[in-house]
């Protein structure tokens, strides 16, 4: 059996500003270009494979149910999600595509309300977020760039240890 660790994490072109050392009486600026933000669904497989997605707009039943199908097709034996309680995820589309899933070994494993802590891949957003990409302003296409090459190197110039 595979365990698999889904969420989904939003990214902006304008990178979260943490901390800035300026001069006294001199405010740090970025500039604040507006946009659309990058989404990212993925799963953290325990064959140590990462499956991900990366669409603008809002994360729905639909995008959830097309990444599960699509993941489950690549895999021969069960597999086993394990995600939070995200009002999508407990939809009741979703809860009549399990069905259909449940037939090829696919299960969703729902983790205790207010518990990221417990979903691995909740480390690898914050790798992602801010140690991996460095801070600065970005259009979609770059984010969208600097964000696949990283989902593409995961496991080889980008790794986690837990």
């Amino acid at each position: 059996m595979v365990l698999a660790y889904l969420d989904e994490a939003g990214f902006s072109v304008i990178h979260p500003n943490r901390s800035a050392w300026t001069k006294i009486c001199l405010q740090h600026l970025i500039p604040a270009i507006r946009g659309k933000r990058l989404n990212v669904l993925a799963a953290m497989m325990s064959t140590g494979e990462l499956e991900s997605t990366q669409f603008t707009g809002s994360m729905t039943s639909e995008i959830l149910i097309e990444f599960l199908d699509e993941v489950s097709s690549k895999y021969t034996t069960p597999i086993t999600f394990i995600l939070d309680n995200a009002s999508m995820h407990r939809s009741k589309k979703v809860s009549k595509h399990m069905i259909e899933l449940e037939k090829k070994g696919i299960k969703l494993y729902f983790l205790p309300p207010y518990s990221p802590e417990l979903n691995r891949i909740e480390k690898l957003w914050q790798q992602m977020k801010y140690v991996w990409m460095s801070a600065k302003c970005r259009t979609l296409e770059i984010l969208d760039a600097d964000i696949s090459y990283i989902l593409e190197n995961f496991g080889k110039n980008f790794n986690l240890k837990f």
